[in-house]
């Protein structure tokens, strides 16, 4: 399943508020950058996940967040965005910042 455009539109929309928001399709997912800066991910599926750098991890997981991790196992250094943020767009884009500001 490849991304739909509504779906890449409503992640470019939610996280407008963080500056210039561009994106680059990479094995059927998505990155995501604010002016410049990659801070997200979304996967096959549109699941969203941002990039968990400098201790920022443990606090996404202390919210619940999971860690991406790749059909062969392998995690890499992004997690979900806390279900409460799913819900909230002023919540989401504030967890985007704090990514932002880890990385």
């Amino acid at each position: 399943m490849s991304l739909s455009t509504q779906t890449i539109d409503h992640f470019t929309d939610l996280f407008a508020p963080l500056g210039a928001i561009t994106t680059r399709k990479m094995m059927g997912g998505l990155c995501l950058y604010a002016d410049g800066q990659i801070f997200a991910i979304l996967d096959r599926e549109g699941t969203a996940y941002l990039k968990a750098k400098n201790g920022f991890a443990g606090e996404l997981e202390a919210e619940g967040a999971r860690q991406f991790g790749a059909e062969s196992g392998r995690t890499m250094g992004y997690w979900t965005l806390p279900d409460a943020a799913l819900d909230d767009d002023d919540l989401a884009c504030d967890w985007a910042r704090r990514a932002l500001a880890a990385a």
